[in-house]
């Protein structure tokens, strides 16, 4: 099975289902499998073959979903990319993945003028909202222009499922971006898996606020497309009130967030819960989700389940809590999911038993082939397995497990804290500060201290109209967290910075970090 088989086989099965929702627009699964057998057909029209690799510089809109489908149908590889991204980071991409083609919005037809000229490797464009506004010295096709003229007859398939499917750029918060490998088996597999454990139906309707340049993101619309489900896809989430509104209004069942996100829900006043009735489940990943949030989510869409995911980009998907689990264990992020394999080493590479801290070592079909023209990196996260002739992936985090096999995060290993020579868990720190009436938003890093080594350093973003005082929130932790754990430092923001996923960044809360 190919990945383009998701919109193939849903539009075959549901051609007059409504497949996506994007503001005041409702497309059937027909009317995208048409638009994006014409984008495919013009894209081998303009020489993108099998195995190239073409770049989406799109903001969620409906013209990025075809754009992925039609990658796909013209047997090449998809490169999602934010639309905020800049210049400098948009050019190393080209030129990293040596992109064939790309197809982005008019409106920025400026700086992509810049940018083909240091991307020799560029050989055509796809614009959305017109041609006519400037000439960025390639050969141009509009992408209106193309919905009128191409044949809406399907592109044959040359490729088979060990062929690549995407590459998906990892944040770039702790260096380089790097483009993880993602095969059409990869992504079919990992979205099998993921339907399973939710039990996703035709029936349900998913809600992506979520950029598709990011893995859990896509993944909302790629598990919904794969099912023949119904997916609204939305800008963001910077106006929570009219998203939440669009949801009660679209009776939507499953919606995907971030810390970040339940977090500003969390703070809206007069939420009416009874207008969610439809709301099936709600899923959290990208970052642990604190203790203090999820029983207050709880409380709030009391008739929903809440899964607490773990995943990253190199497998997308790790392992979930059954939402019968919670109560129990709050902390956990779960089991496995459907078809994985997941233990503990420590740094020898050993497996350790219950409630030791370690790296996390992943085994599955989804584990993907590395990182794009970088062996150097990627030996050092895929290593041989226990098997002959096999890859897993060792996560680069921290987690212990308990003795009926639930999987709790520690820490990433660079996050760790060492004060007082004693390793200091970020996240366990940040659950304590979320416990403090008032505090919206927290992030704990370590910070170069002459006598501590690293002194603990709490950065929070207070519930508005709060006040808080670093004495109060220095007294809250030290009657819940040992001396070492306790922050020596505390300070307080109207935000935090975020990537573009809505991941806190640590890395810019360090000293000397912009």
């Amino acid at each position: 099975m190919l990945v383009r088989d998701f919109l193939e086989q849903s539009a075959e099965r549901f051609p007059d289902k409504v497949g996506l929702v994007f503001e005041n627009e409702r497309l059937t699964y027909g009317t995208l499998e048409a638009m994006a057998n014409r984008l495919a057909n013009a894209l081998i029209g303009a020489g993108v073959q099998r195995g190239d690799r073409v770049l989406i510089h799109l903001a969620n809109s409906i013209e990025a979903v075809v754009s992925i489908f039609a990658i796909l149908k013209a047997n090449a590889v998809f490169v999602m990319v934010n639309p905020s991204t800049t210049a400098d980071k948009l050019a190393f991409l080209l030129n990293n993945c040596q992109a064939s083609a790309l197809v982005g919005h008019a409106r920025t037809t400026t700086a992509l003028r810049e940018v083909c000229l240091r991307a020799p490797c560029l050989r055509s464009l796809v614009l959305v909202g017109g041609t006519e506004r400037s000439d960025p010295g390639l050969p141009m096709a509009d992408f209106a222009a193309i919905q009128e003229t191409r044949s809406s007859g399907r592109p044959p398939r040359q490729c088979i499922d060990l062929d690549l499917a995407a590459l998906i750029y990892t944040s770039g918060s702790t260096g380089v971006p790097k483009g993880v490998m993602a095969t059409h088996f990869n992504v079919v597999s990992v979205a099998s898996s993921i339907v399973t454990y939710l039990e996703n139906t035709h029936e349900d309707t998913i809600m992506n606020v979520l950029p598709l340049a990011f893995g859990y993101g896509l993944y909302q619309m790629l598990t919904a497309f794969q099912i023949g489900a119904t997916v609204v896809l939305e800008r963001g989430f910077a106006y929570p009130q009219v998203v939440l509104k669009r949801m009660a209004e679209e009776c939507v069942t499953g919606f995907a967030g971030v810390p970040t996100i339940y977090a500003l829900i969390l703070q809206l006043k007069d939420m009416d819960s009874e207008q969610f009735s439809h709301l099936r489940y709600i899923t959290n990943a990208a970052a642990a989700l604190p203790v203090e949030h999820i029983n207050r989510l709880r409380q709030l869409f009391p008739r929903t389940r809440l899964y607490s995911m773990y995943g990253l980009t190199e497998c997308q998907r790790v392992c979930y809590l059954p939402p019968s689990e919670i109560e129990r264990r709050a902390a956990s992020v779960g089991v496995p999911i459907p078809n994985t394999e997941a233990w503990i080493v420590d740094e020898e590479g050993k497996p350790v038993g219950p409630g030791i801290v370690g790296e996390l070592v992943v085994r599955g079909s989804h584990v993907t082939r590395g990182y794009w023209e970088n062996p150097q990196e990627t030996a050092l996260r895929f290593r041989p397995g226990r098997l002959p002739g096999e890859t897993v992936l060792y996560t680069g985090d921290l987690f212990k497990m308990d003795e009926d096999g639930y999987l709790y995060f520690v820490s990433r290993k660079d996050d760790i804290i060492k004060s007082r020579g004693e390793k200091v868990s970020p996240k366990e720190v940040e659950n304590v500060l979320y416990a403090l009436a008032g505090v919206a938003e927290a992030a704990v890093v370590g910070v170069p201290d002459p006598v501590l080594g690293e002194a603990v350093k709490a950065v929070i973003v207070p519930v508005e109209g709060r006040v808080l005082t670093v004495r109060e929130v220095i007294a809250h932790c030290r009657r819940h967290l040992e001396d070492n754990m306790v922050p020596v430092q505390v300070e307080f923001r109207s935000e935090l910075p975020k990537t573009e996923s809505g991941k806190i960044r640590k890395a810019s809360l360090r000293p000397g970090r912009a």
